[in-house]
């Protein structure tokens, strides 16, 4: 069995993100982020071997001593195909958010999502799972802006390009210690901010998207969502840069909780990262030509909502995205359980 197309792969994954916001969103507001990410981690993995690929887990949980499942270099998909068929299928490289906003969904606070992004083999950078630094922009302001560069000069082209003044502008951050001189340095130019209390993936895309009243993301998060983010960004026409920040003075933590360099660097030279120091782009982040970028709402947020349970099944809202095909597509499924009698829900 072969793949006819890659919009064919996009809408098997939107069943794969479905499952996981769905039984993540019946733990929400109970107050226990772990069993929330197990839940959606399970679903995921469970309807992921069903998918007709040959893939395999560059972002997901972790090590494999850390995960049971979606661990890094974990191989999924085709479970349901004989060996045979399973040679025919596509060769795919993941990186999966199972949860991404644990806090949010036990919470029951808004933009919780479950993501999962794939592009062919090498069509994503490894990351490992430490903090990096990032600005993220929409189509408008792409080339416009450098981060290295101080947050009043990024604001003021982002400004020009956006045909705006500076304090039209409204920038998303989180909220944390390390961005005070951030949060500082942006409000100093007049421009907004919003704080968020987790979630920087998600905010990314809505700082790429128009229409959302926010034009830039800044600070640092995880790199794993950096280059789930860049995949996003790769079908948006967006831009991030980025770059590994190691220094503990920087991140606010006691260096005891930081791992030396040199175990670092051992890392990320396996991981085939040999400059620690090296500013990554869209490109560098997400290099493949065919990716695909799927999430759905778990709660309700800028861009999707979340899941809605009635009486004969479930209401799920989803984005599609996916670069050989141009296509961004919002996706409202009804999920239809109970019989002939069901009464569905609009």
């Amino acid at each position: 069995m072969k793949l006819k197309a890659e919009h064919d792969l996009a809408l098997e994954f939107l069943r794969v993100t479905e499952a996981a916001a769905i039984e993540s969103a019946k733990t929400m507001g109970q107050g226990d982020r772990k069993h929330s990410d197990h839940v959606a981690v399970e679903a995921m993995r469970e309807v992921m071997d069903t998918v007709p690929m040959r893939g395999r887990i560059v972002i997901g949980e972790g090590e494999r001593d850390e995960a049971p499942m979606l661990y890094i270099g974990e191989e999924v998909g085709g479970g349901n195909f004989s060996t045979d068929a399973r040679d025919e299928f596509p060769e795919v490289d993941i990186a999966v958010d199972p949860l991404e906003g644990t806090n949010l969904c036990a919470l029951g606070a808004n933009n919780a999502i479950a993501v999962l992004a794939a592009a062919e083999r090498g069509g994503l950078l490894y990351a490992p799972d430490i903090y990096m630094d990032k600005i993220i922009v929409g189509p408008s302001c792409r080339g416009a802006v450098d981060i290295d560069a101080p947050v009043k000069d990024n604001l003021k082209n982002i400004a020009r390009r956006l045909g705006r003044d500076i304090d039209d502008l409204a920038v998303i951050c989180l909220d944390r210690p390390r961005h005070k001189q951030l949060i500082a340095d942006v409000r100093a130019t007049g421009a907004r901010i919003r704080l968020i209390s987790d979630g920087d993936l998600s905010a990314g895309i809505s700082a790429a998207v128009a229409g959302t009243n926010i034009h830039a993301l800044m600070g640092i998060g995880g790199a794993p969502e950096g280059v789930i983010t860049a995949a996003a960004m790769k079908c948006l026409n967006g831009e991030i840069q980025a770059k590994f920040v190691f220094d503990p003075e920087r991140l606010g933590v006691d260096k005891t909780k930081i791992p030396p360099m040199k175990e670092l660097m051992k890392r990320l030279n396996e991981m085939g990262i040999t400059d620690p120091d090296k500013i990554y782009d869209t490109n560098d982040l997400a290099p493949g030509k065919k990716i695909i970028f799927a999430a759905t709402g778990v709660t309700d947020g800028a861009l999707l909502r979340g899941v809605r349970f009635f009486g004969a099944g479930k209401r799920t809202h989803s984005v599609v995205m996916t670069t050989d095909t141009k296509n961004i597509r919002f996706v409202d499924t009804v999920h239809v359980e109970g019989g002939p009698d069901a009464v569905i829900r609009f």
